[in-house]
């Protein structure tokens, strides 16, 4: 049985800046998944299942409250309007009746904003593809928890097996106290510490390293260093501004378009182990080449776009494990897009993403979103949409279940996930399962006019680093 999930009674900064972003179209970070069944799944059953779930897991059933008077971050609160029907539903396909059917499908549902005034996430079944297959659209709130936070609640509603007996007593969440009730007094002495965190740290960093230097003289120039690589890692993330680089994905609109693709895990494995790294390099070099070809096949070569990819900041505890708190960092990095040989790609993609791992800023991005979730709201997003114009396309990688896995009754043929564009020209997203790694790539079609093309140049690009390899 899978651990239990916990969640906090608040939002931290950074889920309250993604909050506070829904409210431009553009920056809207829900994600989702389009999952593919052998057959459709058992609408009943599967309700009996998310009623369990909903018991089980609190924030399924909260919706964001107020987070005081403009200071405090949203809290989540008991929707006492809560209405499971709003949030699972039943839909059949439309002609043809086929894969394409259901991602035109998921991305309008995908691009839908949510309802402010419900809880955060929707389940479609889709009945009636061809074959007697069916499929299932999941779309959640990035408040709520990230991709890997969302695999761990997914877990409530998971089989091992076809016919698995339906549990009993509801697994439960470990959820954090709620705070006692406060006046007014107490939410603005609460929201003016939490905006002065930040500098009463830094104060504190500074003050313990004047000590240091009184007490141990030669571990000064070490911490110093320290202290100015951490400044310059922040402003190396944060200092962007110059536009994307793509001369071809200059636009932004509302305008999506979901393509998938499914490679054997074993093959991608075999293929980044000759290489000399890890799959996620092997994954993310493929992303690299592809952007670069379209370029090229366009007339339009580039030698470097800028990439964001998330990285994840939880730890390896099984407390922070079972977290449903989002817990990763934003980062930027430029990308080789005009290495045509895919080992020479290999390589250099490997030392920009070692080189941003090792990036000081990453374990800051709480801090940093304390300062930016002070801003009025309208300054925050002009804020945001400079800083996201500064990034061409965006890549992200998810591990799943490495065994077969049921959603009521129905075996997941393929699982496709799909990351926020957040104001980008795609965003391709990875996920291993049962043996595969199924991709997601989101695409604004105001941006890349021929997503057919970059999902040509996506399956050439991992095809020639598998015969590279060989």
């Amino acid at each position: 049985m899978a651990a239990p999930v916990s969640f906090e009674q608040r939002m931290s900064d950074q889920e309250a800046l993604m909050w506070a972003l829904e409210l431009d179209p553009v920056l809207r970070s829900s994600f989702a998944n389009v999952t593919f069944l052998d057959r459709p799944a058992d609408p009943e059953r599967f309700r009996a299942r998310m009623r369990l779930a909903v018991d089980a897991i609190p924030r399924l059933r909260q919706r964001v409250g107020e987070g005081g008077p403009g200071l405090a971050t949203p809290a989540w609160i008991d929707d006492p309007l809560f209405d499971l029907d709003f949030h699972v539903r039943t839909v059949a396909v439309p002609a043809p009746f086929d894969q394409r059917a259901v991602l035109d499908l998921a991305a309008v549902l995908s691009a839908d904003p949510f309802d402010r005034g419900r809880p955060l996430w929707q389940f479609t079944l889709v009945e009636g593809l061809e074959g007697g297959r069916g499929a299932m659209i999941q779309k959640l709130h990035h408040s709520i928890t990230d991709g890997e936070g969302g695999l761990r609640l997914s877990a409530s509603f998971l089989d091992a097996e076809r016919d698995a007996p339906e549990p009993l007593i509801p697994l439960p969440s470990v959820q954090a106290t709620a705070p006692e009730a406060r006046s007014i007094s107490d939410v603005v002495r609460e929201s003016v510490t939490a905006g002065m965190r930040l500098p009463l740290d830094l104060a504190r960093q500074t003050m313990a390293g004047t000590v240091e230097t009184l007490t141990h003289p030669t571990a000064a120039p070490g911490r110093a260093g320290e202290a100015v690589e951490t400044a310059r890692s922040v402003l190396r993330q944060l200092a962007v501004t110059e536009p994307a680089r793509s001369p071809l994905w200059t636009e932004r609109s509302l305008r999506r378009r979901i393509e998938v693709l499914t490679i054997p895990l074993e093959e991608a494995k075999s293929a980044a182990g000759r290489l000399g790294g890890t799959v996620n390099d092997w994954f993310v070099t493929g992303a690299v080449g592809a952007a670069g070809a379209y370029h090229r096949r366009c007339g339009s070569e580039v030698d470097e776009l800028r990439m964001a990819m998330p990285v994840s900041t939880r730890a390896a505890s099984s407390v922070e494990r079972s977290s449903g708190t989002n817990s990763f960092a934003p980062t930027r990095l430029l990308v080789p897009t005009g290495i045509e040989d895919p080992v020479a790609r290999f390589d250099a993609v490997q030392v920009a993403l070692r080189a941003n791992r090792a990036e000081k800023a990453v374990g800051n991005v709480g801090r940093l979103a304390g300062l930016l979730s002070v801003l009025p709201t309208p300054v925050l997003a002009r804020v945001a949409r400079q800083q996201v114009g500064t990034v061409d396309f965006t890549t992200s990688n998810v591990r799943g279940a490495s065994f077969p896995v049921y959603i009521a009754g129905s075996r997941i043929e393929a699982n496709h996930p799909l990351g926020p564009l957040a104001g980008t020209a795609f965003n391709l997203t990875t996920l291993s399962s049962a043996g595969n790694l199924d991709m997601g790539c989101l695409v604004d079609t105001g941006a890349v006019s021929d997503p057919g093309l970059l999902r040509s140049c996506l399956v050439d690009a991992y095809d020639d680093l598998r015969t590279a390899a060989r």
